[in-house]
């Protein structure tokens, strides 16, 4: 395993390669697969750069997530798109990092309410295919030099080139939370309550449905007279669906942003992107399967029994679905990832012979 303890040393690593890396951050999604010798970023640490009055943050992308929301909670901060940590889920015992956070684009449930990881990514160095060290973004919101390209790395997954420092725009951080609880809706009825929370003046900030105990839960944040005055107002709007009641918050949304309810068990787990209106048809297609409704069911966690071919079960279905956790073999014949559209597939190659013409980063050798 190479580890490089600074760009400049990353590069060169690069640069000598012979053949293909293993792209490794923090190790939380596993070990990376695919051929070649490995190469971590965890060397590369520390927050070079935090300016709270700015809303600005810039740290090296091993950074451990957890050191980061430390030195925001310090100040009253957060990373708002409420980064998930898949450890619970893996099985694994890394330190999730900043860089496969961007890698990965991993957002949680608030998601719905103030966007993803890349909504908040400001700028990024990274050293392409060939060894190259590439700035680009700024370091606050009006400077959009390069923005596309910015955009673009995050959700790459190291295709394009190893990320070693981000730049983030951060939050303040609320001062109360309430959680709304509705149950014994079926799938169909808990997204249309969910949809109408969604689309009320009210600010929901993470809507969810467990259908194994039939709870649909909503989340509201802000000042606390506000979150009160709101929790009251979008009770009575959901009145039609059943009586809404508060609940005990301790660990439950960290419990649905990491999908902890598929923690230890033997399925394999898929990911699902699709319209919140499709949730139901997946549910009706995936009967017997355990299922977890996010971002007002337009992601959907499903656990089904090992070696499932989910997407022909799904098949007609828009939408995506990634093979998050499953054998090694499993992985290889469905594919982790959803095939690409001819069209899409065509520009990805063509990135990726731009960035990384040696063709030394893997699709799929990369770990968050």
């Amino acid at each position: 395993m190479i580890r490089p303890e600074s760009e400049g040393d990353l590069a060169a690593a690069v640069r000598e390669a012979t053949g293909p890396l293993r792209v490794q951050g923090g190790g939380t999604r596993g070990a990376a697969t695919g051929p070649g010798g490995g190469l971590s970023v965890a060397g590369l640490m520390g927050i070079s750069l935090y300016e709270p009055g700015a809303l600005t943050v810039v740290a090296a992308a091993g950074t451990p997530v957890a050191d980061l929301e430390a030195a925001l909670a310090a100040e009253n901060q957060r990373l708002a798109f409420e980064p998930m940590d898949h450890r619970a889920l893996m099985g694994t015992e890394g330190t999730p990092t900043i860089g496969g956070v961007v890698a990965m684009n991993v957002s949680g449930p608030r998601r719905v309410q103030v966007g993803a990881c890349r909504d908040f990514l400001l700028g990024v160095r990274f050293v392409d295919g060939t060894g190259t060290v590439v700035k680009n973004g700024g370091r606050v919101m009006k400077n959009v030099t390069g923005y596309d390209l910015v955009k673009l790395l995050a959700g790459s997954r190291g295709t394009l080139g190893v990320l070693t420092e981000v730049a983030f725009k951060v939050l303040p951080d609320v001062a109360a939370t309430a959680t709304l609880r509705l149950d014994g809706l079926d799938v169909g009825t808990a997204v249309a309550a969910m949809s109408a929370a969604l689309g009320s003046p009210f600010e929901v900030t993470g809507a969810a449905h467990l259908p194994g105990d039939g709870a649909t839960l909503l989340r509201l944040e802000g000042f606390e007279s506000s979150v009160a005055y709101r929790a009251e107002q979008l009770t009575r709007r959901l009145a039609r669906y059943g009586t809404a009641a508060t609940v005990e918050e301790a660990g439950l949304w960290r419990g649905i942003r990491d999908a902890e309810a598929f923690a230890g068990t033997d399925e394999d787990v898929w990911r699902l992107s699709v319209r919140p209106s499709a949730a139901p048809d997946v549910a009706a297609r995936l009967s017997g399967a355990r299922l977890l409704l996010d971002w007002g069911g337009g992601l959907i966690w499903a656990g089904v029994a090992p070696g499932t071919d989910l997407r022909a079960r799904l098949e007609g279905i828009a939408g995506h679905a990634t093979l998050v956790r499953a054998a090694p073999e499993t992985h290889a014949r469905l594919g982790t990832l959803p095939p690409e559209a001819p069209a899409v597939a065509a520009l990805s190659r063509g990135l990726r012979a731009k960035f990384d013409p040696r063709g030394l980063f893997s699709p799929a050798a990369v770990d968050a």
